[in-house]
């Protein structure tokens, strides 16, 4: 089986200021070390990554006194041209929706929604081609899913995570291609289990190893899947279902908590 490509838009956010300030997630130990060098390195290497397989890459300007920008997928989600903001759980990072949304505003895009209810963007939204996947559970509030079914107009299925360690939804889930995707069921509570697996019987179930690994924080164009290169065990089964796994490294960005899609927000048209 042959998987069909299309090229995307992406929007990304050069990581000049990254480092671990705080912890607002089980990975982030601001007691180690960030070679902010080496992180901007890898970021480069993903970025001309998805550019050579024909990829539009935007950038977002980084802001000093916000280290967590460069994970841009958080900051708002695009469905259709639209824009839903984000509205950030931790203050550490509610500035950036401001940023988000001044430049979504001053490149052509007509329709942007600041939020009213706590979401974390791409961390908790997965569009599929019949559903919007939306996660609840430690950043997002479950008022987001009404709001963001109520603004794209696509049917929401709200989901539960459990674990801590999976604390957005782009942490225990990929979308893969039309509604094709890849989970984790660890990360989901019992009731969301049973409702994956009848939305989506034939998905790729990740093991703990890889989900830990940051596997399932990956990018899909529908026939390539960027993953992290320590999330091995991923490799064999997406070439079984026809897809080219690509695996990048990115070291010291998950040293914040986030790997491939964290630091790739989707701009759908």
């Amino acid at each position: 089986m042959v998987r069909g490509y299309s090229p995307r838009r992406y929007l990304m956010c050069p990581p000049e200021h990254f480092r671990v300030a705080y912890a607002i997630n089980p990975w982030m130990d601001p007691g180690k070390p960030v070679d902010t060098a080496l992180a901007v390195a890898q970021w480069e290497a993903l970025r001309e990554r998805y550019r050579a397989l024909g990829h539009t890459v935007e950038e977002l300007a980084p802001r000093r006194e916000l280290p967590d920008m460069v994970f841009a997928a958080n900051g708002a989600t695009v469905l259709g041209g639209r824009v839903l903001g984000a509205r950030f759980a931790h203050r550490e990072r509610a500035e950036e929706a401001d940023a988000h949304h001044d430049w979504y505003t001053t490149h052509g895009f007509a329709e942007v929604r600041p939020a009213e209810h706590t979401n974390e963007g791409e961390g908790d939204f997965a569009p599929t081609a019949s559903w919007l996947l939306a996660a609840r559970g430690f950043r997002s509030d479950p008022l987001a899913v009404q709001e963001a079914q109520e603004y794209f107009g696509h049917p929401a299925i709200g989901l539960h995570l459990v674990d801590p360690a999976f604390y957005h939804l782009d942490t225990a889930l990929c979308v893969l291609a039309g509604d094709e995707i890849m989970y984790y069921p660890g990360a989901f509570s019992p009731g969301s289990r049973a409702v994956l697996r009848r939305l989506f019987p034939d998905a790729l179930l990740a093991t703990a190893e890889d989900a830990r690994a940051f596997g399932l924080n990956a990018v899909s164009d529908g026939h390539h899947v960027l993953l992290p290169q320590e999330a091995s065990g991923l490799v064999e089964p997406l070439r079984l279902r026809g897809y080219e796994p690509v695996p990048v490294h990115l070291s010291e960005l998950l040293k914040g908590g986030g790997s491939v899609k964290c630091c790739t927000a989707e701009i759908r048209g």
